[in-house]
């Protein structure tokens, strides 16, 4: 498996009328607190609110409210990308799914801490089997906000090499309006503390079956 690279990416990719058609779309919708996947993962937190500890235990992770969405037209401008990171980063990994994107909000003080997006094994519900015995192998983050209009929130990854298992990538890349992110999923990053103003940004993860 080539990871060269930890992440590829593709500056203001995304037109900016389509980046503001996406954040109006959104923000129509109902948002929902972020949550982690100690939470469960389909965890609906308007039924099932958390309590009070589970709240401060989410908040030393993460702080952040999110809209789910599940639109053609927003699969069909960034899912090309995808593939073309895939084949480009050399990563040529085979993945046939993506699940519903995430529209995150990050308010003053919102943040993600270290982690990454796959799991320790794969989706178990045989019910859908579009999710059924896949894993998480490439995330997307595409920045509908441009980086001049907030401050704070830098997108920062963790390649843990063994030449260096501490390095630190600060993505500068992102900060244009309509910059597309692709990453592996494995590979850990966070979201630093929005200091002023707001960030808007959509999160898609793309699944396929585990590697051999």
């Amino acid at each position: 498996m080539n990871t060269e690279y930890c992440f590829y990416y593709f500056t203001g990719a995304l037109s900016s009328k389509f980046c503001d058609e996406v954040i109006k779309y959104a923000l129509q919708k109902k948002e929902v607190t972020a949550v982690t996947g100690a939470f469960g993962r389909k965890r609906d937190v308007q039924e099932k609110p958390l309590t009070i500890d589970e709240e401060k235990k989410l908040y030393k992770k993460r702080k952040s409210d999110v809209v789910w969405l599940d639109e053609r037209w927003i699969y069909r401008e960034i899912q090309p990308y995808i593939n073309q990171a895939n084949s480009s980063a050399g990563w040529n990994f085979q993945w046939d799914w993506s699940e519903q994107i995430q529209f995150t909000k990050y308010k003053v003080n919102g943040y993600y801490d270290w982690h990454c997006d796959s799991f320790f094994k794969p989706h178990e519900d045989k019910n859908d089997l579009n999710f059924f015995g896949k894993i998480r192998k490439l995330s997307v983050t595409c920045q509908l906000t441009d980086g001049a209009n907030y401050e704070g929130g830098e997108l920062e990854f963790q390649p843990r090499n063994e030449e260096d298992p501490n390095l630190t990538v600060q993505c500068k890349e992102i900060l244009p309006k309509g910059s597309i992110i692709v990453f592996p999923s494995h590979v850990w990053h966070r979201v630093k503390p929005i200091t002023k103003g707001t960030r808007y940004s959509l999160v898609l993860w793309n699944l396929g079956y585990p590697f051999k």
